[in-house]
């Protein structure tokens, strides 16, 4: 596994986010929530490494209320809030290298944050709660340092009202119910980006199961119980696929949350997703993005990004899994499904650099289906058993840790350094035209043989 990456503050394409000097190690959020009134009274407490020396500090926080906030036990000099941050003035100056512990009282009634790509954060459904805190969206319930590269442990504590379920990430370790409210705690001891922590709060039932070795569990509307089971009949066998293909399921369990709202995308969460009730209609319509959020537990969890210009390693290989999955299941093969979408992007214009398309365009479609062709043009130059070697390698030196475009350029390079007739500047300029230059390429020729039908199931 790679170092822990520490931040430098900011992110270019979420410039008002992070903060200088500081990286947070641990969340511990104790929540209150009453969602007659949507009202949030908490604790966050948060284990923080200073990287700078402090004579003040930023974090997070989007319009709750902060009643007070201690240091080591011990009342700041000062504070005060902005309409998205708190700034903190402790009573001595913290050298660079301490450790200290932040404890923040705060409360409101939480609501998303307005953003580039639409609102982003907590946010009352018809009868619960979904958190969608992508990409900037983590300070509308808890104080926090929200950039991704700055990963963490979390441990969630959820008291609401006793019909309700809740889920959090990682693992349910206990439930309590007291005077018709109930006590959920959850721990995810996995390093997990601000924007991937999550809260989901409604009236629903629960099925365990076990997927491919792994623990998993369906959290849906009572009413809507068969078509979640159809629809998800499949994630045993795709978790077989992509173990197969990119290596061990990186977290204790995997959880799928149906709403009974209509949502207008899935979103993945640290291990777990999230689909409204309308991607689960009992069809297996949405088959293929059923395989997409469960392939994010590897891309863009497990790996994270570094910056945020760098979502072509999320959202390409979640798409390019779509494709591997496909064609493991009897589907059209990844390579007609690459040369599908090349000509698609091709007569609808799929020119955008792709290493770094702008703030404005991160979850542009073309960053995902140029994402998975730059993968596929890789599968073609080097053959299925390398390329699958170069991806699971790629999860194993990054698990839990946060990476660039260079570091998989790196990868590629280093995997293909021994490879007779495969040189490093060939490899290089591939990657330099798809990741780099605005212009579509033509699609790529194969110089390697591919076998579709053994890759995915003889590689464990």
């Amino acid at each position: 596994m790679r170092g822990r990456t520490v931040p430098a503050g900011s992110d270019p394409y979420v410039p008002k986010n992070g903060n200088a000097g500081l990286s947070v190690e641990r969340y511990e959020l104790e929540l209150d929530y009453r969602l007659t009134t949507n009202r949030l009274s908490a604790v966050a407490r948060l284990d923080v490494l200073a990287t700078a020396d402090l004579a003040r500090f930023t974090l997070d926080l989007s319009r709750l209320q902060v009643a007070s906030v201690r240091i080591d036990g011990e009342r700041v000099a000062g504070y005060s809030q902005s309409t998205h941050k708190l700034t903190v003035t402790p009573q001595r100056s913290i050298d660079a290298g301490t450790r200290f512990r932040v404890a923040v009282e705060y409360s409101g009634a939480p609501r998303p944050r307005s953003s580039t790509w639409g609102p982003v954060g907590w946010e009352e459904l018809a009868d619960g709660v979904i958190v969608a805190s992508q990409p900037s969206g983590a300070s509308t319930w808890f104080p926090c340092n929200d950039v991704p590269s700055d990963k963490a442990s979390y441990s969630i504590r959820v008291t609401t009202e006793a019909p309700y379920t809740v889920v959090c990430n990682g693992r349910l370790l206990s439930r309590t119910v007291r005077s018709g409210r109930a006590t959920w705690l959850f721990e995810q001891e996995e390093p997990t980006a601000t924007y991937l922590a999550t809260v989901q709060i409604g009236r629903y039932q629960s099925i365990d199961a076990v997927w491919d070795g792994v623990p998993g569990r369906m959290v849906f509307p009572g009413a809507i119980r068969r078509r979640v089971e159809s629809d998800l009949a499949d994630v045993p066998r795709m978790m077989e696929v992509f173990q197969r293909a990119f290596g061990p399921y990186p977290f204790a369990g995997y959880a799928v949350v149906v709403t009974a709202d209509v949502l207008e995308i899935p979103l993945e969460a640290q291990s777990l997703a999230i689909f409204g009730s309308n991607h689960l209609s009992g069809s297996g319509d949405w088959e293929r993005l059923v395989a997409h959020e469960l392939a994010h537990q590897w891309f863009g969890n497990a790996v994270g990004v570094s910056e945020w210009r760098h979502i072509w390693l999320n959202e390409g290989f979640a798409c390019y899994a779509e494709w591997v999955w496909s064609e493991a299941s009897g589907g059209p093969t990844a390579d007609a499904l690459a040369r599908e979408h090349h000509a698609v992007l091709a007569r609808a214009g799929g020119d955008i650099v792709l290493s770094d398309p702008g703030a404005r365009d991160m979850f542009d479609d073309r960053v995902y289906k140029r994402g998975a062709l730059t993968l596929h043009a890789v599968r073609l130059a080097v053959g299925d058993v390398l390329f699958f070697d170069i991806v699971r390698g790629w999860v194993s030196e990054n698990r839990h840790s946060v990476v660039s475009t260079d570091d998989f350029r790196a990868l590629v390079a280093r995997s293909c350094a021994t490879v007779p007739g495969m040189p490093a500047s060939a490899l290089d300029a591939l990657l330099s035209v798809w990741l780099d230059a605005a212009a579509l390429p033509p699609y790529p020729a194969a110089t390697v043989t591919t076998s579709p039908s053994t890759t995915v199931d003889d590689n464990r």
